[in-house]
């Protein structure tokens, strides 16, 4: 399969010239590492199913990233080959993108909520040749899922199982068999070496059509996005980053995996987010930073568990995905003494603007930050001229991070000539050339930092035969910042309650997390002369409604 890369032959000269683009691989930067400080921690894995800490030194994770990588090549997969990982934060999956990396395999995350509406689209798409998923995460039977969906995915020759016992386990095929004695390692390594150009991360991203959208990145726009970034917030190898967001999230994927690496730091890794072990693990491991959105800051400054452990080693909590309500900042930088700052970003650009250390409070509480080196923002009206500070209007982005094109999918690219891409959200520049995300275009809802798809979800609503329309406005939430409600009109002698909505719901196989929280029949929809929904007089009924 063909991943054709849109990004203008001028600009890749402009960004490799200017040193924008590092032009190396993160085998590479794990390479130097392993050689300067061979015994370093490299990843610290805390396995909520067996209470068990986990870690691997710089060496010794080194050799198991080998292993793995000559253990795919064994059975079949090559440069330009899609590897999927359903995996939860595991210390297995920072070993398995390094492994495709060695190899020029493409690394395709997926989130653990999706189930098999979501995967029946995404691993045909992707035409994945191979996947690996957890044997059993919160209860739900990945294998068995898999199992169920592959008659229809006939790309698909391999299916792994980490935590399993049988022939398909990760420790089996790839831990306990020694295949470095097998296959000459360097021969195998050197043949398959990809380009920092090619494409190295297939992350879908929800959209506001009913399909998601394959972002494809290469080292190049993923290192360069990160070397400025960690440059930013004053990051380096000193550094341990504590990372409960999810790997398959690109804040998870590239400040919690790739980071480290890059730094030459350890990545602590928690697989299911609860604050009071958080604070036990900051203790412990002496983290100084992590990234996550909102929710995590507010859960982590509520817990009486702050009470009982020394955070004092961490230094910097950064929120992305939501505003940082003010009183939330203060309360955490009285409580755990941490310097709390705002960013914004995408997984079509990594981060892109961030409060830089030392930010007076106006600007952590009252922007998104400013962008990093290597990236610009602008905000233009709709003749696409920039428009005057302090005027509301579409925010666009470019720069060394920005994505290289949506897989299959050229038309949708939405980056001109001078490489600024659309990005979907609408935002006021401030006179200190901070922005501040005012809405989104996009028809999205963002609960906790996670985009919600409405009108995927509105498309399954519209076929329950009690529902004439349906339409999905976001709904104000302390905590996750916002919450999924949904209003509907009913056919003639129709009922439906919020009960069998879940139910129905739950048939279809959707995401739990998509799912709207709160079900309001109204008699008729606000609409344009046109016949349109105005969406805009539902988020104003929906200002004052909660779960």
């Amino acid at each position: 399969m063909s991943f054709h890369i849109q990004t203008p032959p001028e600009r890749v000269a402009y960004f490799l010239k200017s040193g924008l683009w590092p032009n190396r691989l993160l085998t590479e930067y794990l390479d130097e590492a392993v050689a300067t400080n061979p015994q370093r921690a490299a990843v610290v894995g805390y396995d909520s199913r067996t209470g068990k800490r986990t870690v691997h030194s710089y060496e010794e994770f080194n050799r198991i990233v080998d292993r793995i990588a000559l253990g795919l090549v064994s059975y079949g997969i090559g440069p330009g080959d899609v590897v999927s990982m359903q995996l939860p934060n595991y210390w297995q999956f920072n070993a398995l993108f390094l492994a495709c990396l060695r190899i020029g395999a493409i690394t395709n995350p997926l989130m653990p909520i999706f189930r098999h509406r979501e995967l029946s689209f995404m691993l045909s798409f992707g035409q994945a040749k191979a996947i690996f998923v957890s044997q059993d995460y919160r209860g739900f039977d990945y294998p068995g899922m898999i199992a169920e969906l592959r008659g229809d995915l006939p790309a698909l020759e391999h299916v792994f199982v980490v935590g399993g016992t049988g022939a398909d386990s990760f420790d089996s095929c790839f831990i306990d068999r020694r295949w470095e004695s097998e296959l000459d390692r360097d021969a195998v390594f050197a043949e398959r070496q990809p380009s920092p150009n090619d494409v190295s991360l297939l992350m879908y991203t929800s959209g506001t059509t009913g399909q998601p959208k394959g972002v494809m990145h290469t080292q190049n726009t993923l290192i360069g996005n990160i070397v400025k970034f960690a440059e930013r917030v004053g990051l380096d190898s000193s550094d341990t980053v504590l990372m409960a967001s999810p790997l398959a999230h690109l804040t998870g994927f590239l400040y919690g995996l790739m980071m480290p690496v890059a730094l030459g730091g350890p990545s602590v890794l928690m697989d299911i987010w609860d604050p009071a072990e958080a604070a036990r693990i900051v203790e412990a491991e002496q983290v100084t930073f992590t990234m996550a959105s909102t929710p995590f800051l507010s859960d982590l400054t509520n817990t009486p568990a702050v009470d009982n452990h020394n955070l004092d080693s961490l230094l910097t909590f950064l929120t992305a995905g939501a505003p940082i309500p003010r009183v939330l900042a203060e309360r955490a930088a009285e409580r755990l003494n941490v310097m709390v700052n705002a960013a914004w970003g995408m997984t079509e650009n990594g981060g892109v603007t961030t409060t830089r250390p030392g930010d007076p409070a106006d600007r952590i509480f009252g922007s998104d930050g400013a962008p990093i080196e290597g990236m610009e923002v602008r905000v233009v009206g709709e003749d696409g001229k920039p428009l005057p500070t302090g005027t509301e209007g579409r925010l666009q982005a470019r720069g060394m991070a920005n994505f290289v094109g949506y897989l299959k999918k050229p038309e949708l690219f939405a980056t001109d000539a001078e490489g600024w891409f659309e990005t979907g959200d609408l935002a006021r520049m401030r006179d200190d050339g901070y922005i501040r995300i005012s809405g989104r275009s996009k028809d999205v809802i963002i609960r906790g930092g996670e985009n919600i798809p409405i009108v995927e979800v509105e498309e399954l609503l519209y076929r329950h035969p009690a529902i004439q329309d349906a339409a999905i406005v976001a709904m104000p939430d302390e905590r996750l910042g916002e919450r999924g409600c949904v209003f509907i009109t009913l056919q003639q002698d129709q009922t439906l309650t919020f009960d069998g909505m879940i139910r129905y719901l739950t048939e279809q196989k959707m995401a739990k997390q998509y799912f709207p929280e709160r079900l309001e029949v109204i008699e008729e929809m606000p609409r344009t002369p046109s016949g349109k929904i105005q969406k805009f007089r539902l988020r104003e009924i929906a200002e004052g409604l909660s779960v």
